[in-house]
């Protein structure tokens, strides 16, 4: 008699166990469907919208400081800077918010030239490129940067799939296939008008579903924070030369970035655009201390687990399952808000091209098809480079290295060398991503050295005599 209570009360709470189990991968599943049916049928209205080829591509200039700056927030704030901050707080601790508050430095930066890159530009940073340093400029440019850019998509995707991967039990490559269809059909369908829609909602969701996640962490039962002092601003795993490199190869992308200038160009005016960007640049400095607070605790569950299952750790962990159904949403809307971006600009980048002026309806059904080609390819990518933070930073390092300094100097109205300019780009990029590629592969001293030498002669090439200067 007494074993067979024993037996039933055992198959009483397993069968408990599966319930609980069931509702909550049924609730996170349940999540994902309304959410990407709520993307779907936000994409068909879009898609609706768009009368001409100027809705598709900038929304019809029509986005005020609400849209403007939510979209710049959740562009900001995709998948690869949630993951990525949370990854670098097992190793870098306080010290891992820098990789948020070096967005919000290159925004600063970008405040003084914001206004005149919303009267000069119309569509993309190529065709800005070719106003000061020439056609063959411009060619160039929209031949490197779309390359660059699959390795930004990629980042997205493998943060999608990692999301995937943890919270709904799929394999990494069924993951990359479903975060890629799902941003493909997304971007093909609205551009940026569906885009625009979306990410002030989803920069609502990124913010709340990260500050719930600190605000329901008890202290009380973890193991103390480290001092602050102590990890930050700099501690043995992140040095001076550490925070040069980031800002020189990823802050310098806010002052300077076709993804940022799409949200500039999409305003309605310079005074929206400079408010928006203003806006984002204080949001981010408080979020990156909270969302580094919030790193350091969730790898103390998994130590060297991949940041979306130290994430995943501590929300099971914490949350109850309304909340981890907010988290999932904020994550999954991270990650599409800067895919969606950066692949549409990507796109378009290509085909200018074959088009100078973009704004007609063959460059139209173009960037449609070159939509489904750059996310095919960034696809591709994802399968053989799962690190986010590296994905970004390569791609990002090669587009730093070869535009950053042509473009501060025509834009700041310095005197710079025309004739140079192309030389100046493809070099500086190329020793620039080198030495990305040295420090990645466990040679730090040296590639350092390389990465900072393509700016320094890409400076060289810029600012030699027989300047010219910039109107």
């Amino acid at each position: 008699m007494e074993v067979s209570f024993i037996r039933l009360k055992i198959y009483n709470f397993t069968a408990v166990q599966f319930d609980s189990n069931f509702v909550s991968v049924n609730m996170k599943s349940i999540i994902l469907i309304v959410y990407a049916l709520a993307l779907f049928l936000i994409g068909i209205y879009s898609f609706l919208k768009v009368k001409t080829p100027s809705d598709y591509f900038l929304a019809g200039k029509k986005p005020g400081i609400w849209q403007i700056s939510g979209s710049l927030l959740a562009t900001i704030l995709g998948g690869s800077a949630i993951l990525g901050t949370i990854g670098l707080a097992e190793v870098q601790s306080w010290a891992s918010a820098w990789y948020i508050l070096a967005a919000s430095l290159g925004l600063f930066g970008l405040l003084p030239i914001v206004k005149k890159v919303y009267s000069k530009g119309k569509f993309t940073l190529p065709e800005l490129i070719g106003q000061y340093y020439g056609e063959s400029a411009r060619k160039v440019t929209s031949l490197i940067i779309p390359v660059a850019w699959l390795g930004v998509v990629a980042a997205q995707i493998i943060a999608g799939a990692q999301i995937l991967v943890s919270f709904f039990d799929l394999e990494y490559p069924s993951g990359v296939l479903l975060t890629g269809t799902i941003f493909i059909v997304y971007t093909y369908i609205g551009g940026q008008v569906s885009i625009m829609k979306t990410d002030l909602f989803q920069s609502f969701f990124i913010l709340c579903g990260v500050i719930l996640t600190a605000i329901m962490i008890p202290t009380s039962k973890l193991p103390e924070l480290p001092p602050f002092a102590s990890v930050f601003p700099f501690n043995f795993r992140f040095s001076p030369l550490d925070l040069f490199i980031l800002v020189l190869t990823f802050s310098s992308t806010f002052v300077v970035g076709p993804d940022i200038y799409s949200r500039v160009f999409c305003a309605k005016d310079q005074k929206t655009a400079f408010r928006s960007v203003w806006v984002v640049a204080l949001i981010l400095i408080p979020f990156g201390f909270v969302l580094s607070y919030v790193g350091i605790y969730a790898t103390t569950f998994h130590s060297g687990a991949q940041n979306s299952s130290s994430l995943v750790n501590l929300a099971n962990s914490i949350l109850p399952e309304w909340a981890t159904g907010i988290l999932v949403a904020a994550l999954i809307s991270a990650v599409l808000s800067t895919a969606a971006t950066t692949l549409l600009t990507a796109s378009m980048i290509i085909s200018e091209l074959f088009n100078k002026d973009i704004d007609n309806q063959k460059s139209f059904r173009q960037t449609k098809f070159f939509i489904i080609g750059v996310g095919i390819l960034s696809m591709i990518i994802s399968l053989k480079i799962t690190s986010i933070v590296s994905s970004l930073l390569l791609a990002l390092s090669f587009y730093s290295g070869a535009f950053i300094i042509p473009m501060v100097a025509a834009l700041f109205n310095l005197r710079y060398n025309k004739r140079l300019g192309i030389v100046a780009m493809v070099s500086g990029g190329f020793l620039a991503l080198s030495g990305k590629l040295l420090m990645t592969f466990k040679h730090p001293e040296i590639g350092s050295a390389i990465l900072i030498s393509g700016f320094a002669l890409n400076a060289l090439l810029i600012f030699l005599p027989f300047h010219k200067k910039c109107k």
